[in-house]
C-alpha cells in the first residue's frame, strides 16, 4: 500500500480508472469515440472479460495534468453501456504490465547473458531463434523500463507491452 502512494506521488498526473461495461460490440469503439470527442489523451488501454462473460473490464490510464480525471469519470457514465467507472489512483491496488521483448543475439555468449538477465528481473525466456530471443518480463512499469534499458546494449528488435491493469486489494 506504501509503494502504491509513493508511485501515485512520484507522478500524480497519471490516472487509473477502472471501467465495468457490457461485453458487447461496439463497446469499446463507443469509449474511444468518447475520448476522441472529448479530447482525453489515453496513455494506456487494457480491455479483457470478466469472471462474468457479459461483463468487460477496461483499465485505462490517462495523463490527468491533461484531462481532468473525474471529468473522464463523469463522461464514462454517460454511456449506456458502462455499469461502473472507478479512478483506483490513489486506493490501494496490484499494478501490473506485460511486455514481450524481442532481442538481438550473435552468438551463444550473448544468449546466456541475457538468460541471465531475464532472470535477474524474475522474467523468462519465451522463444529462442537463430539470431534472436523474446522475454517474457511481467510486473510494474518500473521493471519492464528497466529491462528494456538493460537490453538496449544487445539491441532490442521489437516490444509490446500490454499498458497498465490494476485490481483493487482486499
Amino acid at each position: 500500500m506504501l509503494i502504491d502512494r509513493i508511485e501515485a506521488r512520484k507522478n500524480p498526473t497519471k490516472h487509473t480508472l477502472v471501467a465495468l461495461v457490457e461485453n458487447k460490440p461496439g463497446v469499446l469503439n463507443r469509449v474511444a469515440s468518447l475520448m476522441r470527442r472529448r479530447n482525453f489523451n489515453i496513455e494506456s488501454l487494457a480491455v479483457g472479460t470478466t469472471e462474468d462473460p457479459t461483463v468487460s473490464r477496461m483499465t485505462i490510464v490517462i495523463d490527468a495534468s491533461r484531462t481532468n480525471a473525474a471529468l473522464v469519470e463523469r463522461n464514462l457514465y454517460k454511456l449506456v453501456n458502462v455499469i461502473d467507472v472507478q479512478d483506483v489512483t490513489n486506493l490501494p491496488t496490484v499494478v501490473r504490465e506485460l511486455a514481450l521483448i524481442k532481442v538481438r543475439v550473435s552468438d551463444a555468449q550473448h544468449r546466456g547473458e541475457i538468460k541471465q538477465i531475464a532472470d535477474m528481473f524474475q522474467s523468462r525466456v519465451v522463444d529462442v531463434a537463430k539470431e534472436s530471443v523474446i522475454i517474457e518480463v511481467t510486473g510494474e512499469e518500473q521493471k519492464v523500463d528497466s529491462i528494456l534499458n538493460v537490453l538496449q546494449d544487445y539491441g532490442i528488435l521489437e516490444v509490446v507491452r500490454t499498458g497498465r491493469i490494476a485490481m483493487t486489494r482486499g
